[in-house]
């Protein structure tokens, strides 16, 4: 079982900037792919960004050339760098892992319990 802990929300203006942890432990391995996906009420979990086993990178178009996700294997912690929010942006931020890479869809094996982002304009 893996265990995945989000933190680094907050609230913030328009135009501001963010950077999300996850930290994972359990029988998590450094080779496991991992992905960011937010939800805000009443919408679908949409990915937004994704990293595999070497450091190979996908964002969702929304995010892209503003968002950046990288990974800190020495301390199990993924990492998701928000640049220029847009008030439409405001979500429930969820880090996942899993041995098998599955991009920005929502089929990862593990979640973390979310972290919350609120943009206001």
């Amino acid at each position: 079982q893996v265990q995945l802990v989000e933190s680094g929300g907050g609230s913030v203006q328009a135009g501001g900037s963010l950077r999300l942890s996850c930290a994972a432990s359990g029988y998590y391995d450094s080779t496991y792919s991992m992905g960011w996906f937010r939800q805000a009420p009443g919408q679908e979990r949409e990915g937004i960004a994704a990293i595999d086993r070497n450091g190979i990178r996908s964002y969702a178009d929304s995010v892209k050339g503003r968002f950046t996700i990288s990974r800190d294997n020495a301390k199990n912690t993924l990492y998701l760098q928000m640049n220029s929010l847009k008030p439409e942006e405001t979500a429930m931020y969820f880090c996942a892992a899993d041995p098998i890479m599955w991009w920005l869809s929502v089929h990862y094996r593990y979640w973390g319990q979310g972290t919350q982002v609120t943009v206001s304009s």
